[in-house]
């Protein structure tokens, strides 16, 4: 009798040691994608004052553009693979092939070879937030799946911070940069490959499909139908916002008659927003239901959005408007995520994941353009926060076509019962 509760504490904890490892590398390796989110535009403007390879300012444009769609095409692609072979060796290697070609950034002989760098890094790259997500919501209970994607996403963001603090650091040595994100990648693989444990559910999943190939068309059938077109639509807008805004803020809210230290503060209290969104989202999530909460969440950042059209005396009123835009908009757009991880069954998760992110990858694309246009038209404002409300509202009504998923239904009778 001792020594089969013995057995039974020694495997409590030695899956408690693998829950510990899935959770500390996923969301490392979310944070080495926040970093890259940052170190081009932290960089582009020495590279244009030094006129490094010649390259132009539009030269500079193509290449941000060709990293997001090497980002998008990662992140649809991985997908699949994941469902097929595994989560563990899809992140390991997307972390490999991106740290490879990002360390051979900085030794480009041509603006050409440079953006291919980027673009093939951007696919490596793109790989790793689905699959990480994945990974951490298989490794938790269902009643916490929400808080899993949110607190990873955590990570992003912080990468984020600390990209921006080195290049105030490296100033013209812009190279380090890369280096540095390039080596702390192989890192991170190799530790991943010692001791990242493959997901439960993805082993559980091939044991009872056996060798079955489960295709991408499976999203398309109709018990997935109506849910894949709403994720997809809300991802879409939900990227949009996250980049148009990550990009454009400063330069609206300057356009507005804020100087430009203001504008410039907002961005990093909007991004401080985020992270306490995330936070707050997922606990609400769990115990509410993730498609009440990414309503409710959608819909406070239509108001929030609207509100930043109107110029502000107050820098106090301003600052919070902000700060409750970051809470709501960031967090808003990984529910979507926290969704998918609720609502498809492992034999096609990550397929169902890497297409959302993939397809939002395009809004990511398609939002700092738009926002751009109407900067160079001389209304991005306040027309910008009315063409970033209107998205909002957008991705509200996605998410309101969206099936309820079985654990919101649970969440609400827990809540109420108890």
């Amino acid at each position: 009798m001792a020594s089969t509760t013995t057995s039974a504490t020694s495997a409590q904890t030695g899956r408690a040691g693998r829950n510990a490892w899935t959770v500390v590398l996923c969301w490392i390796t979310v944070l080495l994608e926040g970093y890259d989110l940052v170190v081009l535009g932290a960089i582009i403007p020495t590279l244009l004052k030094t006129h490094h390879l010649g390259m132009t300012a539009a030269d500079a444009t193509t290449i941000a553009t060709l990293s997001l769609v090497g980002v998008a095409v990662g992140a649809v692609l991985v997908g699949p693979l994941a469902d097929r072979l595994g989560r563990r060796v899809l992140l390991i290697g997307s972390v490999v092939v991106f740290s490879l070609f990002t360390i051979l950034v900085p030794l480009a002989d041509s603006v050409a070879m440079f953006a291919l760098l980027r673009l093939v890094a951007g696919l490596g790259l793109g790989a790793c937030m689905p699959v990480s997500l994945t990974m951490m919501a298989e490794h938790m209970p269902a009643a916490r799946r929400a808080r899993a994607s949110t607190l990873t996403m955590t990570g992003y963001h912080t990468g984020a911070v600390i990209t921006s603090l080195l290049a105030l650091q490296v100033t013209d040595n812009w190279q380090v940069l890369f280096y540095i994100l390039g080596v702390v990648g192989f890192l991170v693989a190799a530790v991943q490959w010692f001791r990242l444990p493959e997901s439960e559910a993805f082993v559980q999943a091939k044991q009872v499909s056996g060798e079955r190939r489960v295709p991408v068309t499976e999203l398309l059938k109709p018990a997935y139908l109506r849910a894949g077109i709403g994720v997809w639509l809300a991802s879409f807008m939900g990227l949009l916002l996250v980049y148009g805004l990550n990009t454009w803020l400063p330069k609206l809210m300057n356009d507005a008659g804020y100087p430009v230290p203001t504008a410039v503060t907002q961005l990093l209290v909007l991004n401080l927003g985020g992270v306490v969104g995330l936070v707050l989202g997922g606990f609400v999530a769990d115990r509410r239901g993730i498609k009440g909460t990414a309503l409710v969440w959608f819909g406070a950042a239509v108001l929030m959005l609207a509100c930043l059209s109107v110029k502000m005396d107050s820098d106090l009123l301003l600052n919070t408007v902000v700060f409750f835009t970051g809470v709501f908009v960031f967090s808003a757009q990984v529910l979507v995520y926290a969704y998918v991880t609720h609502y498809y069954p492992a034999a096609i998760r990550g397929t169902a994941l890497g297409s959302a992110s993939g397809i939002g990858r395009i809004g990511s694309i398609i939002g700092p353009s738009i926002t751009g246009a109407l900067v160079a038209a001389g209304i991005g404002h306040p027309w910008g926060f009315y063409f970033f409300a209107a998205v909002a509202v957008l991705g509200l009504l996605a998410v309101l076509t969206l099936p309820r998923p079985a654990e919101d239904a649970e969440a609400d009778a827990s809540t109420t019962g108890g």
